[in-house]
């Protein structure tokens, strides 16, 4: 509507610059419009291997503008910077988009180098209508990442999504879609889930191996991981099964845990780079708190163990930490760190972080089950752990300078 109300204007014209990439040009440019009296409405630059491209939308300041001392003004500019200036009214203007009508939207598209990807994400927005205004890459080498910025215009995004995952799936990369407003939005905490995020499987498993109950155990996790069965409640079963079990026999397992390939390394990168990083586990603080001191996460959370004589009882003190305790805990951290909900990044697996992913500026299903990809904001999978890095913007060369904000 405003595009549409603006384009009917006679005073708006259209100014666009091209040509090799030097200092001043923006300056040159802008300084010349002001001296001749126009304000700019809407400006969109960029340099793309040395070729500048710049769009401006001016209108005069005073009603009784002459345009000829524009349009010859504009051309010695041309000539002195070598470059080429056209000047376009408005209404003879075809496609001007302004930013405040646009629905900009990132996506960050991680994976193994391969034929095809471009082309096959373009014809799916191109059948869509919807506007690619930028790819950037941003990683090459062991793990390609690219950005690509996309204007939605009227398309359905619920559609979208789903066509996103399905090309994502075709062409064999992991891609995480944000409104470019999130995505721009510094991030400052990451909150992540432990078991199958940042350690492979799952503990209870593992204890209910040592318990001789582990298929028992294990077909429960199953079912609650997908959402097929309350999570508390799957919880306190499967701990009911564990007990007896001996507390040396969960300092043998700690000892044996696998990190998740690139989770260490990650963290330490996030660290480095400022960021507070935060586990909330449905697993046990025995193991977060290990996790906690090894990693070194500013706030780990988990469920508490009872414990008698060195053993297991079968149960749980407290409140059990299930999806909405974990979103709970999310905002506490917030508070804590004096932030919003959309500065906070989470990782997770499964449909106990359902509400935790949902409610995040950024919500990543790492690995993840199909529940918990229907409300994240996109998926990565098992050896793309760094592209978490990538999805806030950050790129190898910032990695590589040290890059700290």
């Amino acid at each position: 509507m405003i595009a549409h109300s603006l384009s009917k204007r006679k005073n708006l014209y259209v100014i666009s610059v091209i040509g090799e990439d030097r200092v001043g040009i923006v300056s040159e440019v802008t300084g010349f419009l002001f001296r001749q009296g126009f304000n700019i409405v809407d400006i969109e630059q960029s340099v793309i291997h040395s070729q500048f491209t710049m769009v401006l939308l001016i209108q005069p300041l005073h009603p009784n503008f002459r345009l000829n001392p524009l349009k010859s003004g504009l051309k010695d500019l041309s000539q002195r910077l070598e470059m080429r200036i056209t000047l376009t009214p408005l209404q003879e203007f075809k496609g001007l988009r302004l930013a405040g009508t646009k629905r900009p939207y990132v996506l960050t598209i991680l994976g193994t180098d391969r034929p095809g990807v471009v082309a096959n994400l373009s014809s799916m927005f191109a059948r869509h209508h919807c506007n690619i205004e930028r790819i950037k890459m941003i990683a090459r080498g062991e793990l390609l990442a690219m950005e690509m910025s996309v204007d939605l215009r009227n398309a359905s995004f619920p559609e979208l999504r789903k066509e996103i995952s399905d090309v994502a799936k075709q062409i064999g990369m992991d891609i995480v879609v944000q409104p470019e407003h999130l995505f721009k939005k510094r991030k400052k905490v990451i909150v992540f889930d432990m078991d199958s995020t940042i350690v492979e499987g799952e503990i209870i498993d593992e204890m209910a191996r040592a318990a001789g109950v582990g298929k028992k155990v294990a077909t429960i996790t199953e079912k609650g991981m997908r959402g097929e069965m309350d999570y508390s409640e799957s919880l306190r079963l499967r701990v009911s099964l564990l007990k007896g079990l001996s507390v040396k026999s969960l300092e043998s397992i700690s000892e044996t845990v696998q990190l998740t390939k690139g989770s260490e390394e990650l963290i330490n990168a996030l660290k480095e780079m400022g960021f507070k990083v935060a586990l909330i586990s449905g697993g046990f603080t025995y193991f977060t708190d290990i996790l906690k001191k090894r990693l070194g996460f500013d706030y780990a959370y988990g469920n508490e163990l009872e414990i008698r004589n060195g053993k297991l009882t079968g149960r749980v003190r407290g409140k059990i930490i299930d999806a909405r305790r974990k979103a709970e805990i999310m905002d506490e951290i917030c508070c804590k760190e004096g932030i919003t909900r959309d500065e906070v990044v989470a990782v997770g697996d499964g449909s106990n972080d359902r509400i935790m992913l949902a409610n995040a500026g950024l919500g990543i299903a790492f690995n993840a089950k199909e529940i918990l990809k229907k409300v994240a904001d996109g998926a990565i999978t098992r050896d793309h752990m760094k592209g978490v890095l990538y999805c806030l913007g950050i790129t190898d060369r910032d990695l590589r300078n040290g890059k700290m904000e």
